[in-house]
Formats: C-alpha cells, sequence, structure tokens
C-alpha cells in the first residue's frame, strides 16, 4: 500500500494513504488524474482551522485546470500526536478527504 508523504507551508508533515486516496474516488471520481494537485494544496494552500474541532484544517488551493465546474482543491487533515515506547511525542498528522469546488473570491 502506497503512502505520500507531504509537508505543507508550516513544516507540519502530512500523510495521505492509498486506503484513503481510494476511499476519496469512491465518490469524487473525476479527482483520479488530480493526484499530484490534491498533495500540492497542502504543500502551498492555505489552510483554516475547524472553529469546533481544533485540530481539524482545512487545505485549499486555486486550480485554474478545473474549471468551469470547479476552482479549488479542498482536503481535510486531521493533526494528533501519539507516544512511542520511549515516551516521544510523535506527530500524526493524515488526510481524512478531500474535494474540488468552486469559491468566489472575496474582493
Amino acid at each position: 500500500m502506497s503512502i505520500w508523504v507531504v509537508q505543507d507551508r508550516y513544516r507540519n508533515e502530512i500523510y495521505l494513504t492509498e486506503e484513503r486516496w481510494e476511499h476519496i474516488l469512491e465518490s469524487r471520481p473525476e479527482l483520479e488524474s488530480l493526484l499530484d494537485d490534491f498533495l500540492e494544496t497542502i504543500r502551498s494552500g492555505q489552510r483554516k482551522q475547524d472553529a469546533l474541532i481544533p485540530n481539524k484544517y482545512r487545505y485549499f488551493k486555486q486550480f485554474d485546470s478545473l474549471l468551469p465546474e470547479n476552482n479549488h482543491l479542498v482536503v481535510i487533515v486531521i493533526f494528533k500526536t501519539t507516544v512511542d515506547e520511549q515516551g516521544n511525542y510523535i506527530p500524526n498528522n493524515f488526510v481524512v478527504t478531500g474535494w474540488a469546488k468552486y469559491i468566489i473570491s472575496k474582493g
């Protein structure tokens, strides 16, 4: 099984498993050719923290190639920390889901 690991603009390591990617494609098959853009959304997209779940973040980035139906990719990431056998805290940040969406720019 594949795992893709990227760093966001804040140097957080975030991973996407093949299982999650296949789950996303089950309901959004139009994203199949957009894996690289999906990962780029995490690397360089904007990020917004969820108001109710503080360890949940929404990453989003504009891609003109998605027009005319959509113009952004949106990726949901959960940030967690686990403790290893030596008592060290290890980040465990992973993609939950994602989709394409048309977002109207404010401005």
